[in-house]
């Protein structure tokens, strides 16, 4: 673990978490402590990524009858999900399952079901 490799792990890091939808536009400094928290418990980019995509669909995937629910304004928010993902991994290939759904998400005309989601 070094320095620079910390660096860039926050960095990718805060980056994915402010791309996604109902996130604020810049990371605050407890999202840059959560991010560090994760560099030195050696929780793997890949799985921090499918947490990120896991947890946002799985709000998007909400019932659309529901009142929508508040932004997320913290990435502390998406602890449960690595951990749940710590303890039961996604099966191969799911997290490009999960980036295409993000993305066909992000167009108007294609609605989310639970069921697409786990």
């Amino acid at each position: 673990m070094t320095a620079a490799g910390e660096v860039a792990y926050v960095t990718v890091v805060l980056t994915s978490y402010v791309d996604l939808p109902d996130t604020p536009l810049r990371p605050n400094p407890m999202d840059r402590s959560v991010a560090r928290k994760l560099y030195k418990e050696a929780v793997p980019l890949q799985l921090v990524e499918s947490a990120l995509l896991l947890g946002t669909l799985r709000r998007r995937a909400r019932a659309s009858e529901l009142p929508p629910l508040p932004g997320i304004r913290s990435l502390a928010y998406f602890l449960p999900v690595i951990g749940e993902l710590q303890h039961k991994p996604l099966p191969a290939g799911y997290l490009d399952y999960l980036r295409l759904k993000l993305r066909t998400l992000a167009q108007p005309s294609a609605p989310c079901s639970e069921k697409d989601v786990s």
